[in-house]
């Protein structure tokens, strides 16, 4: 992802009381992320005392990069979305979404409770025009650098429609943040013949198949990985099981090879001559480094990071919605569903 190419500068909010650590894993990310962007500021949204007190120790203070704003609440992580968005109006999960519609901030990103989130951020800041339901999008690793996912668990019921305007959206994220003018995108089915599946996917197909996204057909689940597409639409009840089921082959993976490179003597030195290669394969499957979660779809840009997520890889969801924020993600999807929506009125 393009990290490196910001120019403007740009403040992104911070939803320092979400997750299951807090402030003990926000905070130091915060740091972390201003020491590699310098046109970064960021809003640190929380208890105020609480995060002054422990910046303090992590050896930061609030600046001009650097600022603290008040919430009294927090949503919990096992909350219901309906109760955070009823009566935690001063949380620091929707005090750094409301940061987002008031211009304050060109971004926010909460490892909170999902479904709070996307409830907050749908009623706070709406979605586009032509736009039905948000999707949650995010990149997996690839044999070629990574693939686009969504929706990966926003929406459990999803129409043709819907899988088309997640396509558009991937299409649009994977142009803005890889400089792919052309990004491949396909619809993840049981089969990669066009018999395979229902009939809403099989539908979602001819509306790809009559648009200008470069769309390629039918993957199946391992096209993912493959390098085969770069953007894959999906129901988020199909994308939430592939994406857990890819942190769990991850970890399992891991688990085998560090057992079996510690199981006696010899297989020890075999494991500190390959170690090289080793830490190579660890980086390249480490989900950390593909942590932060576009929520597509709304007139903001809203990033979501794993709620159990380390200093490292809630660093890099701060990267990631540095980066939607430059390429003003929501308002390149708006344009794009705009002269769709034109042509098809046309025709």
């Amino acid at each position: 992802m393009c990290f490196y190419c910001m120019t403007e500068r740009f403040t992104i909010a911070l939803d320092v009381m979400g997750g299951d650590h807090g402030p003990d894993v926000v905070l130091p990310a915060a740091l972390r992320a201003l020491a590699k962007r310098d046109n970064l500021d960021l809003l640190l949204v929380g208890d105020q005392g609480m995060i002054e007190k422990k910046l303090l120790a992590f050896g930061g203070k609030s600046g001009d990069r650097l600022q603290i704003q008040n919430a009294s609440q927090c949503v919990d992580m096992d909350e219901l979305p309906s109760h955070a968005l009823r009566f935690k109006k001063d949380s620091s999960m929707r005090i750094a979404i409301n940061m987002v519609k008031e211009g304050r901030a060109q971004s926010c990103v909460s490892a909170g409770n999902t479904g709070a989130l996307m409830a907050t951020a749908r009623y706070v800041l709406k979605t586009l025009p032509g736009i039905d339901r948000p999707a949650i999008c995010t990149s997996l690793p690839s044999k070629t650098g990574h693939t686009w996912v969504l929706d990966l668990g926003a929406n459990i019921d999803s129409s043709s429609e819907h899988l088309f305007q997640f396509a558009l959206m991937g299409s649009v994220l994977a142009r803005a943040v890889d400089g792919n003018e052309n990004p491949r995108v396909g619809l993840l089915n049981i089969g990669e013949e066009e018999i395979k599946g229902n009939e809403t996917i099989k539908e979602a197909a001819r509306l790809l198949s009559g648009s200008e996204l470069n769309y390629i057909g039918f993957i199946e689940g391992d096209d993912i990985y493959s390098g085969k597409v770069d953007v894959v639409a999906c129901d988020g009840f199909v994308g939430n099981i592939a994406l857990k089921s890819s942190e769990g082959i991850a970890q399992i993976i891991s688990y085998y090879m560090k057992r079996e490179f510690t199981r006696n003597i010899l297989t020890r030195l075999a494991g500190l001559a390959a170690l090289p290669v080793l830490k190579a394969f660890r980086k390249a499957i480490d989900p950390r480094r593909y942590n932060g979660a576009s929520l597509l779809g709304l007139r903001g840009s809203v990033i979501k990071s794993h709620g159990g997520a380390d200093v490292l890889a809630f660093t890099n969801a701060i990267l990631v919605s540095a980066v939607v924020a430059e390429q003003n993600v929501p308002q390149l999807i708006s344009s794009q569903l705009q002269a769709i929506l034109a042509e098809r009125q046309a025709v």
